[in-house]
Parts: structure tokens; C-alpha cells; sequence
């Protein structure tokens, strides 16, 4: 029996650090504002020693914290092996904003790390202690995390091994870590060797299930299939050329807003859909804002949104690795009317539902799975020069209740989404406690007006809020089969 262990990463988990360039780091980041409460000193600042042992405390509810890359000799496949080097003091930082510490200093100091890239010899995560905030009373935390360890969806319960629902002030030290040795060159190749020999044998084996499984209309084989091939008619046509699909620099914007989860819902009651309906619905209002003002004529763009769909089932709850999957959806752009653009949105939405679009595209995933990483790595390079979709949209949910590190309460939580090429702007939803966090990251020089749109996103909502109410709406038939109309929603009084 070997000694060693290693973990194989999915192709997903291998695709972000395919795609990732000299200007477009691909991690995932957030920047938290706290109360102080039992963190700060009696002498002023924040206890980061304390911060650190806890940190170090919970690590071992999440392995993949402290493990690195290595790579399988000509293969190039990565797995992930234990660091026997790992420090929390290099991956827990501490630093502070100089006077005044206002919000536009913290905006631009989250911009900055998440310009940077992370050490692949090191565990792919840092976390920011920020202090010398304009409240004293205040302190920040960005944290930054590869995307190839974990999905947005997924990152959430992950909270959980930080955050509390109750404020604490005592915790168990943390256990004894001993990482397991790391596999030679040599055994990482044997292993890769005898994977591909038993390929042929577990293809035998699993093969008269798949021809019976895709022999049934019924089958989540069939619907797989039917999804793909919807999922790659759509991919198929590029969308249309925008100021928001340019190549990108090195260097990132962050700009936040703030909306009141409650109002959001009030909207999504009165005129119907779902509040991720009522999101997109804002968004396309902003972006042909944003877009008229640059000079851009909207009549007969096609603009669409990605929006990542998370495919992971309840058994795979809370465990790590990437599970998510994308709808793509086209934006109504050149209609004027707020109410009717949410309409074609809400159609739109339920039509991606029923074609299970988002498991075409897992499909795809599972493929490459078994794909060599250099024709990957060709691939994922051709890719970012043809992205099916002008902007990224991510909307997560987070718990309702107020969240606690340590005996420090959690106020907000704003995310930031890396940017490849030829996409310049991202945009993530987190609600919190009462709170819709809209956290915006965009390429530093081809949108300096990020605040415009900003703006843009806040008129936008505005405009639906103040739409009345209606009645009962009827959407148009999907599909063929759907012969009946179906009540989804208010029409306006």
C-alpha cells in the first residue's frame, strides 16, 4: 500500500488555472467589515494573534487549506498534495489603511490584492486582517481563495467553519496537523499509467448501463444529452462586441452597493418571478444605461449574462471542489420598458429551467475529465478569445441571521470575481442578514466610469420599485407540450 496521498483535481478545478494569465488571475475574493467587539486590545488594533490561532483552529475541517500543487510528469495533470511547509502567518496578514481609513481607501487596498496573484507553490488562499478603518470601532477582512478550490456556491458553507451564528470568545487549540507524505515523480506517473489501463475495463463495465439509461426518454442520460445539445446551439453564436468586452490589464476596480434584501422581495411579490428575476431585470436596465452613454446603439445587441447555477446535490453539501454550472441569458436590452424587460427575463429563466441547460454543461465538464491538460490548456486559451456571454452576474445566498468571528459580528460581505479576457466587468450578489451585497470588479482602465455604473445598477432597481402592482400575468408557452399558459406572476394594475 502506498504511503503517500494525493487528490486528482476535476477538470473544472483544472480549467481555472488553465485560463489563468498574466492578466487575469483567477481567484475569488470578499471583503468583510466587521464589529471589533472582543478582537480589539485594550492598548487599540486588533488581536491578530488571536485571529490566527483560530483560524489555525478550524483548518482541519477544510483539508484543502493546507495543500499545494504538484504536478503528474508529462501528463501535466495537477493534484493537490499536503504542504509541509505551511505557515498560517504567511496566509493570515495583517494591515491598515492610512487616515482617514475611508470606504474609497478599502475599495481600492481589495483591488489591489485581488490584482495580485497567488504563490502555486503555497496553499491558494490569503486572508487580509484590515484595520485603521474610519470607524475605529471597525475592522475588515479580504479573504482570497483560487477559484480551483472551490466554487462560489460551495464557499458559503464554508463560512461556517469561521463564522458563528453566536459570538465566542474560547475555542479548542488546534489539533496536531501531520501532513501526509507527498508522492515522488515516479509514483505520480506509475499512478497515471495504471489509471489509463484501467480505463478500458471500467468503460466495459459501465457501458450497457449508459446504451439502456439513453434508451429511455425518461432518463437523466436523455435529459443530459438534450440539455447539451441546447447548451451548444446557444454557444454556438458569439454575442455581440460591447466597451465591456475588451482585453484586460493586470489591474482591477472594486466598487460595493448596499440594497435592502426586503425591498428586493417586495418587487419580486408585486410583479412577479423570482428575486434572481428582479436581479437580472436591474442589471440589463443598468448595463443599456451604461451602454447608451458610451455611445453604444442597444437596438440588436445580443448581450447575455452568464449566471453560474450550482449542480451540486445534497449528498455533496459542504464539501469542497467545484459543482457549478452556467445558464446563459440573453439581456432585453433595447426594450424600454423596466416591467416588459422583466417579463422577457422571467420567460427566459423558466425556459432555462425546463431545458436544464446548466446540465449540458456539466456534461461537458465530465468529458473533460478525461482530456490530457495540454490539449486543455489549448483549449482554454482558444476559449477566452470566444466567450459565449458579455458579463458574468453571480448571485449567492447567504445566511439571514448576523454571523460572528470570534466575538466579532459580521456587518456586510462584498464579492469579487476574477476577469479573463474580453470580460471587463463582474458582478456578485451575496445576501446577508437582511442585506443584498453587490460587490462590482472591473478592469482598471477600460472602465474608470465604474461608479457610473454603479449608479446605473441603483436607478435601475429604482425603476422597478416604483412600477404598481398587478394582476395576474399569463406567460407564453415554452414548448410545444405546454399547450395551457401558466399563471407565474402579478400583471401591472
Amino acid at each position: 500500500m502506498p504511503q503517500y496521498g494525493y487528490d486528482r483535481l476535476t477538470f473544472l478545478d483544472n480549467s481555472f488555472l488553465l485560463m489563468e494569465g498574466s492578466n487575469s488571475p483567477m481567484h475569488i475574493a470578499g471583503t468583510a467589515t466587521f464589529e471589533a467587539g472582543s478582537l480589539k486590545k485594550p492598548e487599540g488594533g486588533i488581536d491578530i494573534d488571536t485571529i490566527r490561532e483560530y483560524v489555525s483552529s478550524r483548518l482541519h475541517l477544510i483539508p484543502r487549506y493546507r495543500q499545494r500543487l504538484a504536478y503528474i510528469p508529462l501528463e501535466g495533470q495537477p493534484v493537490w498534495v499536503d504542504d509541509d511547509h505551511f505557515n498560517i502567518h504567511y496566509h493570515v496578514r495583517h494591515t491598515a489603511l492610512p487616515q482617514p481609513g475611508d470606504e474609497r481607501q478599502l475599495k481600492r487596498l481589495a483591488a489591489r490584492i485581488m490584482s495580485q496573484h497567488l504563490d502555486r507553490a503555497k496553499p491558494l488562499w490569503e486572508i487580509w486582517i484590515v484595520e485603521g478603518l474610519e470607524d475605529r470601532q471597525q475592522f475588515a477582512m479580504i479573504s482570497k481563495i483560487h477559484h480551483c478550490m472551490v466554487d462560489g456556491m460551495s464557499s458559503v458553507d464554508l463560512l461556517n467553519v469561521l463564522l458563528q451564528p453566536v459570538p465566542v470568545t474560547e475555542f479548542t487549540p488546534a489539533p496536531r496537523w501531520m501532513p501526509h507524505p507527498a508522492p515522488s515523480a515516479r509514483e505520480l506517473a506509475l499512478d497515471a499509467l495504471l489509471r489509463y489501463a484501467r480505463l478500458p475495463l471500467e468503460l466495459g463495465r459501465t457501458l450497457p448501463e449508459v446504451v439502456r439509461a439513453a434508451g429511455d426518454p425518461r432518463s437523466d442520460i436523455r435529459a443530459r444529452l438534450r440539455a447539451l445539445r441546447d447548451m451548444l446551439g446557444t454557444g454556438i453564436r458569439m454575442p455581440s462586441a460591447t466597451p465591456l468586452n475588451q482585453p484586460v490589464g493586470p489591474h482591477r476596480r472594486f466598487d460595493w452597493l448596499s440594497m435592502d434584501l426586503d425591498a428586493v422581495k417586495a418587487v419580486k411579490n408585486r410583479l412577479g418571478g423570482t428575486l434572481n428575476d428582479v436581479v437580472l431585470a436591474t442589471v440589463a436596465g443598468a448595463v443599456r444605461r451604461f451602454l447608451q452613454r458610451r455611445g453604444v446603439t442597444v437596438a440588436g445587441l445580443d448581450f447575455r449574462v452568464m449566471a453560474p447555477v450550482s449542480v451540486r446535490t445534497e449528498q455533496e453539501h459542504g464539501t469542497l471542489g467545484n459543482r457549478v454550472s452556467a445558464w446563459m441569458v440573453p439581456m432585453p436590452l433595447a426594450e424600454r420598458d423596466p416591467l416588459q424587460r422583466l417579463d422577457q427575463i422571467r420567460e427566459t429563466t423558466v425556459r432555462l429551467k425546463e431545458s436544464k441547460q446548466a446540465l449540458g454543461a456539466e456534461v461537458l465538464t465530465q468529458v473533460g475529465d478525461w482530456t490530457p491538460s495540454t490539449l486543455l490548456s489549448l483549449g482554454a486559451r482558444m476559449a477566452l478569445r470566444a466567450l459565449p456571454f458579455n458579463l458574468v452576474v453571480t448571485n449567492v445566498p447567504g445566511p439571514q441571521v448576523p454571523l460572528y468571528l470570534l466575538g466579532a459580528k459580521m456587518l456586510d460581505n462584498y464579492g469579487l470575481v476574477p476577469l479573463t479576457d474580453y470580460l471587463c466587468l463582474g458582478v456578485v450578489l451575496f445576501s446577508y442578514a437582511g442585506k443584498l451585497c453587490w460587490g462590482f470588479t472591473a478592469e482598471w482602465d477600460l472602465l474608470p466610469d465604474l461608479h457610473d455604473f454603479v449608479a446605473d445598477i441603483d436607478a435601475s432597481f429604482r425603476e422597478l420599485c416604483d412600477l404598481p402592482a398587478r394582476a395576474t400575468a399569463v406567460v407564453r408557452p415554452t414548448s410545444p407540450a405546454r399547450r395551457h399558459a401558466r399563471r407565474v406572476g402579478p400583471r401591472r394594475a
